[in-house]
């Protein structure tokens, strides 16, 4: 029987869209091995089911990988997890945090990815798969906006990135909003696992879901999470080409032993060249990421007389104008 023919009865609309954009954009090459990142909520539920129907065609080799981050809320989760996912026949991955994890969204995400990228290595996988949808995109971009964030920040969740040497993060659900996944689950009956960490306002990301987004659509646009979603997948061509700018102004303006730059060389360009050419400069000395105060102040010494220098910049460096030159001086 045809792959076709035998998908006939589960094939709905959300598995073509996933299907075609799978093929448009090479996220999962046939053949290889993943690793679906499962919480056991409707998004990675939705992700799971949509994966293994398309399976046959694909040829894929899935595994599922879950992290218990330790938390009274998650008793109990992983074991019905693993029950359920026995029953498809597919590899069932477990990280445990040794000790129970700050129950703050920044230490969970980033222990998180840690954890899966552990899992993937048990699992033989070069892809790990999680279910960022277009309301995670859109909720991304507004919590980055109202923190300050630039065009980088802006441009939120892409679709793939390099996780570990070898393992890349791939999002393949961004186009599909989470009403829509929901929606899934329900008439593909699957057992939806409720986390009650995502009903506490104390968390922003949930107060933004629960009652920003809500006031938006209410207010000004029925279709805000869209709006949103696609002005970040605009930002990330736009970023990925001044990204790529901006390291040829590095390169061509960058002294000899890599601690000035040229002055005249900088001043030719655009000031957003500039600008990132500058932070990463900044990047390449201290390793962290320069406040937008610390940018500016850069970015004036371009123009500064001979002699001008910043103020004393974290570690104790600063940045001095010699001449042609602004050079960096690491400090004691």
């Amino acid at each position: 029987m045809l792959w076709e023919e035998s998908m006939a009865a589960a094939w709905t609309p959300l598995h073509a869209r996933l299907h075609t954009t799978l093929r448009q954009r090479s996220l999962l090459p046939p053949g290889t091995t993943l690793l679906i990142a499962v919480s056991g909520g409707q998004d990675s539920l939705c992700l799971l089911r949509l994966l293994l129907d398309l399976q046959p065609k694909w040829r894929w080799q899935l595994a599922v990988g879950h992290c218990d981050h330790g938390w009274a809320i998650d008793v109990g989760l992983a074991a019905r997890l693993a029950a359920m996912i026995d029953t498809w026949q597919l590899p069932f991955y477990l990280a445990r945090s040794p000790t129970p994890l700050p129950e703050t969204e920044a230490a969970a995400r980033q222990w998180r990815y840690t954890a899966l990228s552990d899992l993937a290595q048990q699992a033989g996988a070069t892809r790990v798969v999680t279910a960022h949808t277009l309301s995670d995109r859109a909720e991304t971009l507004l919590y980055n906006l109202i923190r300050g964030a630039g065009a980088d920040g802006l441009q939120a969740l892409a679709w793939e990135r390099s996780l570990a040497p070898g393992l890349t993060l791939v999002r393949p659900l961004l186009e599909v909003a989470r009403i829509e996944t929901g929606t899934f689950c329900q008439q593909q009956a699957l057992p939806i696992q409720i986390d009650p960490a995502n009903s506490q306002l104390r968390y922003a990301r949930n107060r933004l879901r629960q009652q920003v987004l809500p006031l938006l659509r209410a207010e000004f646009n029925p279709q805000v999470e869209v709006a949103l979603a696609q002005t970040a997948e605009l930002l990330t061509a736009e970023v990925d080409y001044l990204k790529a700018q901006a390291i040829t102004l590095l390169q061509a303006s960058l002294a000899a032993d890599g601690c000035g730059l040229h002055r005249p060389t900088l001043r030719q360009a655009p000031l957003a060249l500039q600008r990132r050419a500058l932070r990463q400069f900044w990047q390449q000395q201290l390793a962290i990421a320069p406040s937008f105060q610390h940018l500016e102040a850069l970015t004036q010494l371009l123009d500064a007389p001979n002699r001008s220098r910043t103020h004393s910049l974290p570690t104790g460096a600063w940045l001095e104008v010699e001449g042609d030159w602004l050079r960096w001086h690491a400090g004691t």
